[in-house]
Order: structure tokens, then C-alpha cells, then sequence
């Protein structure tokens, strides 16, 4: 009985599971067909791939207009304004009101309708562009509004993807694509994706007529780097496979197909389910600090409205009770006075005193607002000849808050820094290298010694420089002389001048330095690869790449040499990798990267690991299980990895430089000099940050630095911060810079927050280093909340700035090499650094001048203006004349 009884909770169990995975998933049948077994089961209800980015159509423009605008409380107040002069005997015609009010509302809805008309028309282009989708046994052509889930689509050469699609097949024979996604986050080098090798021979109409599939995938998310779904393929009733899918094999909507002939993919998401419509969702709604002063002035003079209104509303009975004054002769001698009465001559006055409140305000500071942002566009020293690119305005609501900014909060690379990686130094088995006149040379001891060049790469080095060259996502491409075209270079090609073609630049800048010692990487052709070490070839089976941490902390690939062997190869961060090396020079190879870091170099770990053949099977067994999981997927993948890579042995590790960008001294200085307090935040490694603080003019020679680092628990965090205060209360005059990491921030900004600010408050420069994209977020949060309510400013490139790009008042974002997702996302977006001492001290000190001016002449002009129709009262005997 209790056997039974535990066999029904356990199913019950087990439905609710299911039930809540299909919640968070969805069942996409493959060209509309349904497997054996599934033939009754409906397709889920998608939307179509009709692209809307307008706010109005035709039937609801004007009361969907109207009904916004009049939630501006000016316009809702002239309203009511003109609705009372309608309602009583108004001492003034009601056109005097309606008027106005009618020509503010008119031109509002003349813009707004154009801005989206203008939407309008950009999405019909794209809704009536023809694309190619598989129906029945033929390819028909139809518009892209009227793709849905499960249809497959064909796409060509230098054609964008119109949805969302896994990729089903190519005409490259290894099931390879070429894509580009400079719309999504401004990468413009290629990318490769690929098919299932199990679909990879559906490359007709006819044969992907035979599929049987169906894909379960994760529902919508806006993350562009994260896809989790299996696809199960049926070869008959009872037969059938199943596989992983993941970020590699889907085709996002925006990007475009490149050295490809075509593709055929399943869409899975479509119309604003895409993960680029989803993103463009990101950005939220700011309000500037005039605009909220302008609500409290708005308040007050209508405080000061009803004032006037009953002082002159009691004054007229006042007149009237009066034996000597009394009412005139030609007035009806019968005194009545009820609160009909009153109530009317309140309004009466009401609408003579009304224009103290602007009605045309708004709509001048909007079409202030709407012309000023081009001057940001037509300045030709915000120009960058370099990337072709003009400083550009997404939100006009906040030019304003350029003049304001107090608090600037700056990602460190890519955008102090050029984000381009230079290899200079790397330590291999506890000796220092160093790159001189293009060859790896051994450090002399002595600094006056030439660097001694290596000769031959043995043992350690060997195996080195193999993690550098093959441990990447890195493409190879040569230029093909015949036609111009690129083309990516197979295993046996002897081509000179290979192309490396990378998302990161720090595996392009290893790649290309190993290219430059003699060891050429010719490219993966089906997981097969050669590298050629001093000429001699060495080829290689890729079996297994490991990266799925978001933050790149660490990668490694699993490869099989010639000869049988098994190899781990291994890099990340040292806080990534050290903890799990049980071999090798720690100690030394530790030493050299924190002597790497105070020269402001980006450093790397290298280590690797000979597996055996049955270790390499159960991983093999598990990561493949893992990979089809549809629910915490990446938790169990991880875990996976983390028992495979143990064990390891250090080789070393490398010093990269990423330099600064011109101008950003003088750019500091210049801030600093406006008062205005800059914070760098940053994921770098603490030395690291303080040397190229230090180089940046960030933190200045004779500053006294004060380091809040490695805290563990939270009353050893305070005690540290009382140190700390202790020190600049000693030396209040001296000039101090904070720096802090991560780890020690989440003690102080949870538990001792107080105390935090007040030495923030204290120091001249902060740095923040190891920080997570969340963690800069809260760092913005904390000095936008504090008593004072500085006004705030970030900057950044990448994608992982944009949680503090949105947060801070200002969001300014850098045209870099990192993405455009910060652009995006951003309220204001340039070039370079450098573009933002004009932008914040020259168009932001115009930007404010002007509106606050304009602000101050408008409630100045109605003031004057109404003010002799309340001393005329006093002369007319508060007739509401």
C-alpha cells in the first residue's frame, strides 16, 4: 500500500515537472509535419513575423493621442480651463483658451504622427520583403510578415536571416555558415555557425520534404549569446534520435549571411519574440531633472493660482458688505450670496488669472529639444574618420542632463582603452618572454643583454604555444587572387598571409603573435585541423569545446594529436584556472602576472592536460547528456566541465597590452577640473586597473591610495573601512583614491553603507575593480540614491555596461568594438572617449543654459502678464471684469 501510494506522488511529481519544463519551453514541428506518434497533438499558437515598431494606426491615432496628451498635466489644466469658460458666464471669450490649447495639441500630434508614419514605412519595408520558404515540394517566394513557427526557410548569400532559425542545412559540405552580426552587436567580423551533422544532407526541397523532426527549444529571451534546445529526428515510427542545440546553431533575425551560397533553417521565433526585437525593448523611460523641476513650479503657481482666485473671490464680498462702498447703483440692489454664486465667481476669476500657468511650454522645450540635438549631430569634432561614425541621439528628453552630470561612472576597455590587443610578453614554465623584432625571445637577466631568441620549440613551449594557437574560436582566411573573394583556409593549404578573423581580441592578438613565431594555424575543417610548428605539421581532432561562461573567464578545448594522445587545453583568468592546477611553476608564474599587471597588461593562464581514454568516454557520455538537458542546463553543463578540468598542469601564462585612446588624459583632467568625480569599474584584476588608472591620468601621482581588497567577512570589511576613514580624517587636506573590488563592494554596499559613502564622498578618484555587470549597476543605484541625488553619467561599449548604462541618469554609450549593444541602449552614443569633454562641457552647459533660460522666460512672461489683471481687480471692485 505505501509502495503504491509513493508510486502516485512520485508520477504526480513527475506531470507537475513536465508540466512547469513545457511552460518554459516550446515544441516547434519541423516544417509543419508531425512525427509518428505525435500526429494529434496541436501546434502552439505563435505570433506571426509581422515586425511593429509604430505606436499608432489609424483608427486609434486620435484617441490614443489625445488621451496621452492630456495626461501632461498643462494640458489636461487649460482643458478643464476651457470646459469651465464654456460651462458660466465667462468674462472672456472661451476661444482664448481653446485656441491655444487646440494649436499646442495640433502641432504635438502633427510631430507624433509624422515620427510614426516614418516607423510606419520603415516596417512595411521590412514586412514586404519577399523570402523564400519551403511549401509543399517547391520554394515559393512570400512576404516575411507571413512566416511562422515551424516554416523553413531558405536564405542566400548576402541575404539577412527574417527570423530567428535553427539551421537545418548549408551548401558548405561541412555544414558550416558564414554570418555577420554587425546589427545586433556591431562585431564585423565573421562569425561561423553550423547545422546537426545529422541534418546536414537535407540540402533540396524534396529531401527536407522527408524530415521528420521536431526541436524543443527555451521560450523568448533577449539574451543574444544564450539558446537552449534539442532537436529529435525520426528515421521511422520507432526509431528516432535526439541532439543538442545551442547558441552555435541559431540564426539570428538581423544578421547577414556571408561566403555562404545558402542555408535552410526551421523558424523558432518570430515577429516580436526575436531576440533583436527583444532588445530593442531594453532601453527604459529617463526624465530629466528640468522636466521634474518643471512638475514642482507647475504645482506651485497653481498653488499660487487658487490663492489669488479666493483672496480676490472673498475681496469682491468683502466690497459688498461694506455700508459705505456697497453695491452700485447700477448693480441690482437684491444682494444674494449662496455657494452657487461664489462657486461661480470663483471661476470666473479662475479664468481670468489662468495664464499664469504656460500652456505653450511644453511644446516649445519639445521642439527645443527635437533642433538641438542636431547640433550634436552636425559637430565635426565629434567626428571619427577612423569608424565613419557622427555623434548620434537616442533620447532628445535628456540633452539637458548633459550640463548636470556630477558622478561619471566608465568602463575601462574598449573604452579608456583602444580594446585592440598587442601580444608582449608571455612566461612560460617560470621564464619570462618577450616578443622582439617578431620572434619569442628569452629575457636576459641583465637589463642591458639583448633578449635571446628561441630557435626550436621544445617540450614546455611546444605545448605552450599549441594551447595559444588552437585553444580559440579564431577563423582562418586567405584572399583568393582569381576573384578577390575571402575564403577560409582548408588543412592543407600552403597560402601566405593568412586573415585571423576573431570576436575576441585578445585570441586574434595570441594567434597572430604565434603566426608571427613560426607556428600557423591553417583552420578547422570538419573539427580536423593543421598547425604548422617551424614548418613541421602537426594535425589535430577537435573533439569538444568548453566555453560557457558568459564572462570568458575560461576556455578550453578537448583535442586528439596524430599519434592517440588526449589533450585538455586550457586558458582563462588565474582566480579561473590556478585553483585547479596541481603542477607546474604556481608561485613564479604568479609572480610574473602581477609584474605583467603593473606594466597595465591584460593577463592570461595556460595550462593543459593528457586524458586518458576511458576519462575522455565518460566525459564524452555526461556532457552530451548535459546538453540535452532543457532545465538548468547550463548549471549541469558547468558542472560537467568542472570535473574535467582538474588536474592540470601550468604552462604559464601572458601579458597582452591593450592601449589607451588618444585623448584621454586631457579628457580626465578636463572632468576633474569641472568638478566632476570620475569612478572607473571594471572586471579587470586590481593591479592591472590601478596601472592603467595611473597612465590615464585617473589617478594622479601624490594622491594617497587607500585599498579596500581580498575582505571575506563582513566585520573584517568594517574594521578596514574604519582604517580607512581613520586615515583621511588624520590628513583631512590630502588628495585620496579608493580602490576596491568586487568582492569587498558586496560586504560594504549591504552591510555598511553609511560609512562607505562617506569615504567615497572623501576621495578625489575611485576605482572599482573585478566588478560584475550586475555589481556596476548597484554601484550607480548607490550614488544616485543617496541624500544629495547627484546627477549621474555612464559610459561604456559592451554589453556588460548596459545594466549601468541604463541605471545612471545619462546613458552614453561607445561606438567600440565590444558591440552595440551599449550604443543601443544608451541615450547618447559616440566614437571616442575624448568626444565627451565637448559633449558634456560644451553641448551639455549649452544644452542646459538654453532650456533652463527658456524655463525661467516663460514663467516670468506669464507672471508679467497676468499680474496687472490682478491689480486691475483691486480698481473694479473684484467685478471679474
Amino acid at each position: 500500500m505505501e509502495c503504491l501510494i509513493f508510486k502516485r506522488i512520485h508520477k504526480i511529481v513527475r506531470r507537475a515537472s513536465s508540466r512547469k519544463a513545457h511552460e518554459e519551453s516550446r515544441t516547434v514541428y519541423v516544417g509543419h509535419r508531425h512525427p509518428p506518434g505525435k500526429e494529434d497533438e496541436l501546434e502552439g499558437k505563435f505570433p506571426d513575423n509581422t515586425v511593429v515598431s509604430s505606436k499608432y494606426t489609424l483608427w486609434n491615432f486620435v484617441p490614443k493621442n489625445l488621451f496621452e496628451q492630456f495626461r501632461r498635466i498643462a494640458n489636461f489644466y487649460f482643458l478643464c480651463i476651457a470646459v469651465i469658460q464654456l460651462s458660466i458666464n465667462s468674462p472672456v471669450s472661451p476661444l482664448t483658451s481653446l485656441a491655444p490649447l487646440i494649436f499646442v495639441v495640433t502641432v504635438t500630434a502633427i510631430k507624433q504622427g509624422y515620427e510614426d508614419w516614418l516607423r510606419h514605412r520603415a516596417d512595411r519595408l521590412v514586412n514586404q520583403t519577399l523570402v523564400r520558404v519551403i511549401r509543399g515540394s517547391k520554394i515559393d517566394r512570400i512576404k516575411s510578415q507571413d512566416i511562422r513557427v515551424g516554416d523553413i526557410v531558405m536564405v542566400k548569400s548576402n541575404e539577412e536571416f527574417p527570423c530567428d532559425l535553427v539551421m537545418l542545412s548549408s551548401s558548405n559540405k561541412e555544414g558550416h555558415c558564414h554570418i555577420t552580426t554587425a546589427n545586433l552587436d556591431g562585431e564585423t567580423n565573421l562569425k561561423v555557425h553550423e547545422c546537426l551533422p545529422e541534418t546536414q544532407k537535407y540540402q533540396t526541397t524534396e529531401s527536407l520534404n522527408t524530415l521528420l523532426a521536431f526541436i524543443e527549444c527555451q521560450n523568448p529571451t533577449p539574451n543574444l549569446y544564450k539558446f537552449i534546445g534539442k532537436m529529435t529526428l525520426y528515421r521511422n515510427a520507432t526509431e528516432n534520435t535526439t541532439c543538442s542545440l545551442g547558441p552555435v546553431n541559431l540564426l539570428l533575425k538581423g544578421a547577414r549571411l556571408k561566403n555562404t551560397d545558402f542555408i535552410f533553417g526551421c523558424a523558432v521565433y518570430t515577429g516580436f519574440e526575436t531576440k533583436l526585437t527583444l532588445n530593442l525593448r531594453l532601453t527604459s523611460n529617463k526624465f530629466s531633472t528640468v522636466e521634474r523641476s518643471m512638475n514642482k513650479f507647475l504645482l506651485f503657481f497653481l498653488i499660487l493660482l487658487v490663492i489669488e482666485v479666493s483672496v480676490a473671490t472673498g475681496l469682491k464680498y468683502f466690497y459688498i458688505r461694506d455700508p459705505v462702498l456697497g453695491v452700485s447703483w447700477y448693480l441690482s440692489s437684491k444682494l444674494n450670496i449662496n455657494v452657487r454664486e461664489v462657486f461661480s465667481d470663483f471661476l470666473a476669476f479662475l479664468v481670468l488669472f489662468n495664464y499664469i500657468i504656460p500652456i505653450s511650454l511644453y511644446v516649445t522645450i519639445e521642439m527645443v529639444k527635437f533642433f538641438g540635438v542636431m547640433f550634436l549631430a552636425w559637430d565635426g569634432e565629434l567626428y571619427d574618420e577612423n569608424s565613419n561614425e557622427c555623434a548620434k541621439c537616442n533620447s532628445s528628453d535628456l540633452n539637458e542632463e548633459l550640463g548636470q552630470v556630477q558622478y561619471l561612472f566608465t568602463d575601462k576597455t574598449g573604452t579608456l582603452t583602444e580594446n585592440d590587443m598587442i601580444f608582449r610578453h608571455c612566461s612560460i614554465s617560470g621564464v619570462k618572454y618577450t616578443e622582439h623584432g617578431g620572434m619569442l625571445c628569452k629575457v636576459a637577466e641583465s637589463f642591458r643583454s639583448a633578449p635571446e631568441p628561441v630557435l626550436r620549440y621544445l617540450g614546455p613551449i611546444e605545448d605552450f604555444l599549441l594551447v595559444l594557437t588552437v585553444c580559440n574560436t579564431v577563423q582562418v582566411y586567405v584572399k583568393n587572387l582569381s576573384n578577390g573573394f575571402t575564403a577560409e583556409i582548408c588543412n592543407n593549404s600552403e597560402e601566405a598571409n593568412p586573415e585571423y578573423h576573431a570576436s575576441s581580441p585578445d585570441e586574434k592578438a595570441f594567434v597572430e603573435a604565434c603566426y608571427r613565431f613560426g607556428v600557423i594555424l591553417h583552420g578547422f575543417v570538419e573539427d580536423n585541423c593543421v598547425v604548422t610548428f617551424q614548418k613541421k605539421k602537426k594535425k589535430l581532432k577537435r573533439l569538444h569545446v568548453l566555453e560557457f561562461d558568459s564572462n570568458r573567464k575560461c576556455m578550453s578545448v578537448i583535442v586528439k594529436t596524430e599519434d592517440g594522445r588526449i589533450l585538455l587545453l586550457c586558458k582563462g583568468a588565474e582566480s579561473a584556472l590556478l585553483s585547479k592546477c596541481v603542477s607546474g611553476p604556481v608561485d613564479v608564474t604568479l609572480q610574473h602576472i602581477n609584474d605583467y599587471a603593473m606594466e597595465g597588461l591584460r593577463t592570461m593562464v595556460i595550462a593543459h592536460r593528457e586524458l586518458s581514454e576511458e576519462e575522455f568516454q565518460i566525459f564524452d557520455k555526461k556532457i552530451k547528456i548535459a546538453r540535452t538537458e532543457m532545465t538548468d542546463r547550463e548549471n549541469k553543463v558547468s558542472k560537467v566541465i568542472n570535473e574535467i578540468e582538474r588536474n592540470l598542469t601550468l604552462l604559464g601564462a601572458t601579458g597582452v597590452e591593450d592601449k589607451l585612446q588618444d585623448g584621454v588624459c586631457e579628457t580626465l583632467a578636463a572632468l576633474r577640473a569641472a568638478g566632476i568625480k570620475v569612478w572607473v569599474l571594471t572586471g579587470d584584476k586590481g593591479e592591472t586597473a590601478v596601472n592603467i588608472s595611473y597612465s590615464s591620468g585617473h589617478f594622479q601621482r601624490g594622491m594617497v591610495l587607500v585599498k579596500l581588497l581580498h575582505q571575506e567577512s563582513s566585520s573584517g570589511c568594517l574594521r578596514e573601512l574604519v582604517n580607512i576613514k581613520n586615515i583621511i580624517e588624520r590628513e583631512p587636506m590630502s588628495s585620496y583614491a579608493l580602490v576596491v573590488d568586487g568582492h569587498s563592494l558586496a560586504f560594504a554596499l549591504h552591510h555598511h553603507i553609511d560609512i562607505f559613502y562617506e569615504i567615497c564622498r572623501q576621495c578625489t578618484a575611485v576605482l572599482c575593480c573585478r566588478m560584475s555587470p550586475l555589481q556596476k549597476a548597484e554601484i550607480v543605484k548607490f550614488i544616485k540614491l543617496e541624500p544629495e541625488a547627484p546627477i549621474t553619467a555612464a559610459i561604456g561599449d559592451g554589453a556588460n555596461d548596459v545594466s549601468m548604462i541604463q541605471e545612471a541618469h545619462v546613458g552614453l554609450g561607445i561606438m567600440g568594438k565590444e558591440g552595440r549593444q551599449a550604443v543601443r541602449c544608451s541615450d547618447f552614443a559616440f566614437a571616442r572617449f575624448r568626444f565627451l569633454q565637448r559633449i558634456l562641457l560644451v553641448h551639455g552647459h549649452y544644452y542646459y543654459i538654453r532650456v533652463s533660460t527658456l524655463v525661467q522666460y516663460f514663467f516670468y512672461k506669464n507672471i508679467a502678464f497676468i499680474t496687472p489683471q490682478v491689480y486691475y481687480a483691486f480698481f473694479n471692485a473684484f467685478s471679474a471684469q
